[in-house]
């Protein structure tokens, strides 16, 4: 009965995750309507889908602390950034292919090359950061310093000309939610209708990105517990848990941004956005958490199970991001070949997860030898 119970409360906070990132997409939208192509993805719609592994992690630190905390916050967010690199592009590829809208993809190899070196420079600096068992307020200080790095480059390599159109386009196009009611539209989560009734600007667009964000953050608190109850009931640690369900199901908000910017056939920053989440995921949404916990709580010391975990967890990230990269950048363009082996990454990345989770001996193989890569790059950790 609790599997049952919190595998509901899972799906519940999906939908409420879902249902709250249309109003983060509209505001985002808005928001960086001045931002070229490409770049809006990775930041401005970034950072705001971004923000459900932003506030799991802040949970998964505060609420279970050093118990399973980081774990889970670094199971969610590797998790988030696995899942985005290989199944929202597949996405992608797939909503445009059965549309009818083009045989492929073409996405700006400016856009792919810029956004896949920085995302896989910072797994590596990840990689190498990350050693022992102990984490203090500096860790958090230097991953989002890399964010800021990566965003600041963002806006300075944008040039004037690359901006959208300026005018405050104002969506008219949702005339028929004026006949939805008020109660009904809060109850249903219909952000628009209830913050943009006549016409966007930039102070309901900031009002409805905020309570978007506060309706997803009391999402993710929920999701917290409900991967914690499934834990205990299924007798494995939430990390494994965090890794897969918790990981989907706040990634649905960069998904539902990027199969809409394909729809209206921005590629570009229907795949920035994932990959500029995935910078963001590994880099702030990682970063932030762990700096004010430690600096309110002290070092987060790890146990053994755990720092294998994540170490296992860290280099796997690195080692499929780059399989992604060239699946990217293997061909002029992307099609239903190149949606159909991000789909198999992606699987074959889960059944690893579960077959740790389940103490299987293939599994276990895979874990020895990614642990043999660690103990190499822990050999280079001059400082420790």
């Amino acid at each position: 009965m609790a599997i049952f119970i919190s595998v509901l409360l899972i799906g519940v906070c999906c939908i409420i995750i879902w249902r709250a990132s249309d109003g983060f997409e509209a505001a985002s939208e808005y928001l960086g309507r001045n931002l070229s192509d490409g770049v809006r993805g990775a930041t401005i719609n970034a950072i705001g889908s971004s923000m459900p592994e932003l506030f799991t992690t802040l949970f998964f630190l505060f609420v279970l602390q050093d118990r399973d905390g980081f774990a889970g916050g670094i199971g969610t967010t590797a998790g988030s950034a696995i899942f985005n690199g290989m199944i929202i592009p597949a996405v992608v590829i797939l909503v445009v292919v059965f549309k009818g809208m083009a045989t492929s993809v073409n996405v700006s190899r400016k856009v792919l090359m810029r956004d896949g070196i920085a995302l896989l420079l910072c797994e590596l600096i990840l990689i190498f950061l990350i050693g022992g068992d102990e984490l203090t307020w500096v860790h958090g200080v230097i991953l989002m310093a890399m964010y800021a790095v990566y965003a600041i480059y963002m806006l300075k390599t944008m040039t004037k000309g690359e901006g959208g159109d300026d005018d405050d386009d104002e969506d008219d196009d949702d005339e028929d939610g004026e006949s939805k009611g008020l109660l009904v539209s809060m109850l249903t989560l219909d952000l628009e209708n209830v913050f943009v009734r006549n016409g966007i600007n930039t102070g309901n667009a900031w009002a409805m990105l905020l309570v978007a964000m506060t309706i997803i953050g009391s999402a993710c608190f929920l999701l917290v517990h409900s991967c914690e109850m499934l834990g205990d009931a299924l007798g494995i640690p939430i990390y494994f848990i965090a890794v897969i369900l918790a990981s989907a199901a706040t990634s649905v908000p960069d998904t539902i941004l990027s199969m809409k910017d394909a729809q209206k056939g921005n590629y570009d920053d229907a795949v920035s956005n994932a990959l500029g989440s995935n910078i963001f995921d590994v880099c702030f949404a990682l970063g932030f958490p762990l700096f004010i916990f430690t600096l309110i709580y002290g070092p987060i010391t790890m146990s053994p199970e755990t720092v294998i975990n994540i170490a296992e967890l860290r280099i796997l990230l690195l080692i499929l991001t780059l399989f992604a990269f060239f699946i990217y950048i293997g061909g002029k363009s992307m099609g239903r070949l190149s949606a159909f082996l991000l789909l198999l990454i992606y699987f074959v990345f889960t059944m690893y997860i579960l077959g740790r989770a389940v103490d299987s001996s293939a599994a276990n193989e895979v874990s020895i030898w990614l642990r043999n890569i660690n103990d190499i790059i822990d050999s280079l950790r001059f400082w420790k």
